[in-house]
């Protein structure tokens, strides 16, 4: 019997990442040349940074390799969370945008969490 694989698209927390990639953009190009250089950059790079982490951690080998991308994609979910609300207080960002983006962070999130931990279940029984 062949084994069946889940593919990269398949992959739920792949699928919240990029959608997370679209929900910033449209948040991106609303803002003003100033405020894109200032804080903007940061948050779509990070938010992007978010679905191409796990884009390559999948497309590792090693256990290890694949944690420690899933682990900065965590790290840049974070990140743009951050920017997500600097850009709120300081009044670039509705909250009808902010609050779009935040039901997809709040599901990526804990699923990122379980890829993370069902690689590393799959990892101890070899270093046991």
């Amino acid at each position: 019997m062949k084994k069946k694989y889940i593919t990269l698209d398949q992959l739920k927390v792949y699928q919240l990442g990029r959608e997370l990639s679209r929900t910033a953009w449209r948040i991106y190009e609303r803002l003003d040349w100033r405020t894109k250089k200032i804080n903007g950059d940061q948050f779509i790079e990070s938010t992007d940074s978010v679905s191409a982490n796990i884009a390559e951690g999948y497309g590792r080998f090693h256990y290890l390799d694949k944690v420690k991308f899933y682990y900065n994609a965590r790290g840049s979910l974070l990140e743009s969370r951050n920017w997500l609300d600097i850009l709120e207080e300081r009044g670039f960002i509705n909250k009808k945008d902010q609050k779009e983006y935040i039901i997809i962070y709040k599901e990526l999130r804990p699923g990122l969490n379980s890829l993370i931990s069902s690689v590393l279940k799959i990892k101890k029984p070899l270093i046991s």
